[in-house]
């Protein structure tokens, strides 16, 4: 009797792709993974209070093959075509990315300037890797096999597997039907406002966005001073009227908010920590899509552009800081000011 096939199985011509998109949520160990027909989901988070999600599209593969397992009875079946969904799973996500760069990067100067052409993060003349990378997945319970193939060397790693907790399947709620804001972005604006925002070591990061000006602002206080660092709008854009629109057509140049819908005032605070923890994402992004629902929860959603032209996408959850959190905060930072100028 021939053997089932492996529930999942896939070939990469770009490990290093894959490597670059999942570094971006590597705040925390464990990462949790959910497989189906259009791809592989990986989630991270902090303590309930941030969340990482990558999501790897069939697209990114060269071969893509998934055979939904089928359940015991007809009556348990989850999907249309009488199969069940894959149970997710979670694997040491540290470990992973070793994996994926295991044969290590080549030095981009070494080789051939004589392409011409654009270029991005993910291009192999600037990564200087033509690694393959095959993944398999036989059943749930068995571990995630990567086999690496570059130049005539093999390299097979099996990935141990573990089964999630009932609280490790739930996500942090955001209300997408219920937006407070949304405003859309170049990402190195936002890594360079966060990194001048580092320099005063603060604990936490205060956003505010308003129909009026100064529109859109992130500032945060520290140990060694304040920082506000303000954003403009695009000239023609319209009060908000709670619908979502196209990105504004200005020209790039005449403004840095490409898309502003703030239909009221909003000021949230943060922990500085967890946003810096986006860093990455931020880093190698071209657009940042900035959104909070009416509760507070802030989504930063990274457009992130890879080989052939694709783009993925990396998204971020916070939960804020409650208003008694930060009043808190306020008074330790007023009372450490107090004593140094005693000291003084």
């Amino acid at each position: 009797m021939a053997e089932d096939p492996p529930v999942f199985s896939a070939v990469s011509s770009s490990a290093r792709q894959l490597f670059i998109l999942l570094r971006c949520i590597s705040f925390a160990s464990k990462a949790r993974v959910q497989i189906n027909k259009d791809g592989l989901r990986f989630s991270v988070e902090d303590y309930r209070v941030m969340q990482g999600f990558a999501f790897l599209d069939k697209s990114l593969f060269t071969t893509f093959q998934y055979h939904a397992p089928r359940p015991d009875s007809p009556f348990d079946a989850q999907n249309d075509d009488g199969t069940v969904d894959l149970p997710p799973f979670t694997i040491s996500l540290p470990a992973l990315l070793e994996t994926l760069q295991i044969f290590g990067l080549s030095d981009p100067a070494s080789r051939s300037t004589l392409t011409t052409g654009p270029t991005n993060a993910f291009d192999n003349r600037v990564l200087g890797m033509t690694s393959v990378c095959r993944f398999s997945y036989d059943a749930p319970g068995s571990p995630l096999k990567i086999i690496l193939e570059e130049t005539g060397v093999t390299t097979t790693c099996d990935l141990t597997t573990y089964e999630l907790d009932d609280a490790e399947e739930e996500d942090i709620p955001f209300a997408r039907d219920e937006l407070a804001m949304k405003i859309i972005m170049r990402s190195s604006f936002l890594y360079d406002a966060i990194t001048e925002l580092a320099s005063t070591s603060p604990e936490k990061l205060t956003l505010r966005a308003s129909p009026m000006a100064p529109f859109f602002s992130l500032s945060a206080e520290g140990s060694l001073g304040s920082t506000v660092v303000e954003f403009s709008k695009p000239d023609n854009t319209r009060p908000w009227d709670g619908q979502e629109r196209q990105p504004s057509t200005a020209p790039p140049e005449t403004t840095l908010l490409e898309t502003f819908q703030v239909g009221r005032r909003v000021t949230h605070t943060y922990r500085f920590s967890l946003i810096k923890a986006a860093a990455r994402a931020m880093a190698v992004a071209t657009k940042v899509s900035i959104r909070g629902d009416d509760q507070g929860v802030l989504s930063l959603q990274f457009m992130i552009e890879v080989d052939n032209g694709q783009v993925s996408f990396v998204d971020f959850r916070f939960v804020p800081l409650v208003r008694e959190e930060t009043e808190e905060t306020e008074t330790e930072d007023e009372g450490s000011g107090e004593e140094t100028q005693d000291e003084d």
